[in-house]
C-alpha cells in the first residue's frame, strides 16, 4: 500500500443507506435543527414520479417550504440566485438536493449564495475561499455516479466564459447523503451506464493521480469492485434493487475517494468536453478513461496494475503476468465500455465520433477539439495529474478519443 509521508482525509458526510430511509430525513433536519426544506431537483427526476415518492415519505416530519424542479443540466449563475431568493422568499432553513451531480451542485450554490448572503458566487470559486458552514444540506442521489452528495466539490457552469467553475471546500459537504434503491429504480440503461462510469472514472482517478493516500486507497477499491460486480447486470436487469444500491454505494464511497485525493487529467478534458460541447458528463469520463490510463501509465504502472484486482478478480489478478496487469485493466475498461454499448443498443458511447444529438449530429465536432485542449489546460485537475500535459498532448488524447484509437506510446512523454 502507499502511504505517502503526509496526507489529509476527511469524509464529514453522514450516509444513510438502504431499500427504504427516504423516511429518515425528518429525523435528520431535527438533528441539524432546520424543519423547513426547500426541495431543488430536474423535470426528469420529477416526472419519473421520484419528487412524489420523497414529498409523500417526508411529508409528516416537515414542512416543505418550497420545491423546485427545474433544474438544468449545467446550471448557472443566474439560475442559483434566483432559486436563492426563492429560498429567502419563502423562509426556508435548510436544503434537499434530488437528483443527480447538476442538483446536488446547484444546491451547493444556492447554500454559498444563502449562507454568506451575497449574490456574487463566483468570489466564492477556487479552493478554501469558504470560512464558515452553511445551512443544512441533505443529498438524495438519483444517478450512481456524481459522488457529488460526499464531496466537498461543487461545478458551477459560467456560461458566459464557456468555462465550468469549480467550487472548493469541507463546509460544501453535505450533511447527509441518503441513499435509497428507490431513486435509481427508474434509471434508463444508458444513463445507468454512463454515471456508473463517472463513478469508476472518479475510483480509477482517485487511486492513481498525485494525492492518493491510503484511506482514499480503501474508498477507491471498493467502489471500483462494486461497479465491476453490479453495473452490466443492472443495466440488464434495472429493477434489481440490491445492484441499484450496491451502485449507490460504489459512488459514494467514489467520492469520498476522489474528494480527498483528488483527480486528474480525465477530468480536466471531461470538464471541457462538456463546457464546450454539452456532451454530458458520464458519457465524456467513460470515452476518456482508457486514454487518460494510457497516458499516464509509463508514470504509474504499477498502482494501474493494482486495480486488475478489483476489476476482475483473484483468479485473472493471478494468472496475468505482473508486467501485463497495467494493460489489462485498459482492455478490461474498454470491453466493459464495449459491452455497455451492446446492452444499450449502442446509446453508451466508446468514442466521441459515436456522441451524437437527438437530431444525429456530432456533439463533439472535430473542428472544436483546439478549443477543447485550450481550454482543459486552465482546469485545476491538472495540478493531480501523474503527468504534464501540454497543447499538443490535449490533442494528440482528444484525436485517438473522437477516433477510438488506442494511444502510440511513442507519442506520450517518457519523463
Amino acid at each position: 500500500m502507499h502511504l505517502p509521508g503526509y496526507y489529509e482525509f476527511s469524509a464529514r458526510v453522514k450516509v444513510v443507506s438502504g431499500h427504504r430511509v427516504l423516511e429518515k430525513i425528518p429525523a435528520e433536519l431535527r438533528k441539524l435543527g432546520a424543519s423547513k426544506p426547500f426541495i431543488v431537483t430536474d423535470n426528469g427526476v420529477s416526472s419519473a414520479g421520484l419528487l412524489e415518492i420523497v414529498t409523500d415519505s417526508i411529508r409528516s416530519g416537515v414542512t416543505i417550504g418550497a420545491v423546485a424542479d427545474d433544474i438544468p443540466q449545467d446550471s448557472d449563475v443566474c439560475i442559483i440566485n434566483d432559486l436563492a431568493g426563492i429560498f429567502r422568499e419563502r423562509g426556508c432553513d435548510s436544503l434537499i438536493a434530488l437528483g443527480g451531480g447538476s442538483v446536488i451542485d446547484t444546491a451547493k450554490g444556492i447554500n454559498i449564495v444563502i449562507s454568506e448572503n451575497t449574490y456574487d458566487l463566483m468570489k466564492f470559486s477556487g479552493a478554501g475561499r469558504l470560512k464558515r458552514a452553511l445551512k443544512p444540506l441533505i443529498a438524495v442521489p438519483t444517478t450512481a455516479g456524481t459522488g457529488s452528495e460526499t464531496t466537498m466539490v461543487a461545478v458551477i457552469a459560467d456560461h458566459e466564459r464557456q468555462r465550468k467553475m469549480l467550487f472548493v471546500s469541507y463546509f460544501l459537504v453535505p450533511d447527509v447523503a441518503v441513499l435509497d434503491s428507490r431513486m435509481t429504480l427508474s434509471l434508463p440503461p444508458a444513463m445507468t451506464a454512463a454515471t456508473a462510469m463517472d463513478a469508476l472514472c472518479h475510483a480509477v482517478e482517485a487511486y492513481t493521480c498525485l494525492a492518493k493516500n491510503p484511506m482514499s486507497d480503501i474508498c477507491a477499491l471498493e467502489a471500483i469492485e462494486l461497479i465491476s460486480r453490479n453495473l452490466l447486470h443492472v443495466v440488464n436487469n434495472p429493477g434489481d434493487k440490491d445492484g441499484r444500491l450496491a451502485l449507490a454505494n460504489a459512488a459514494t464511497l467514489a467520492g469520498m475517494a476522489f474528494s480527498n485525493s483528488m483527480v486528474g487529467m480525465v477530468h480536466a478534458l471531461g470538464h471541457s468536453v462538456g463546457s464546450v460541447c454539452g456532451v454530458p458528463h458520464g458519457m465524456a469520463m467513460s470515452v476518456l478513461l482508457p486514454y487518460g490510463l494510457e497516458y499516464n501509465m509509463h508514470k504509474v504502472s504499477h498502482f494501474i496494475a493494482e486495480l486488475l484486482f478489483p476489476l476482475a478478480g483473484s483468479e485473472i489478478f493471478a494468472r496475468t503476468p505482473k508486467h501485463l496487469r497495467a494493460e489489462r485493466v485498459v482492455t478490461i475498461i474498454r470491453k466493459l465500455n464495449q459491452d455497455l454499448h451492446d446492452a444499450t443498443g449502442g446509446r453508451h458511447a466508446r468514442f466521441f465520433g459515436e456522441v451524437l444529438d437527438r437530431h444525429g449530429a456530432h456533439m463533439v465536432e472535430k473542428e472544436k477539439i483546439p478549443d477543447i485542449a485550450r481550454t482543459a489546460l486552465g482546469d485545476g485537475a491538472l495540478f493531480y495529474n501523474p503527468e504534464d500535459l501540454d497543447y499538443d498532448d490535449m490533442l494528440m488524447v482528444m484525436e485517438g478519443a473522437w477516433e477510438g484509437v488506442p494511444l502510440k506510446r511513442n507519442l506520450i512523454k517518457s519523463g
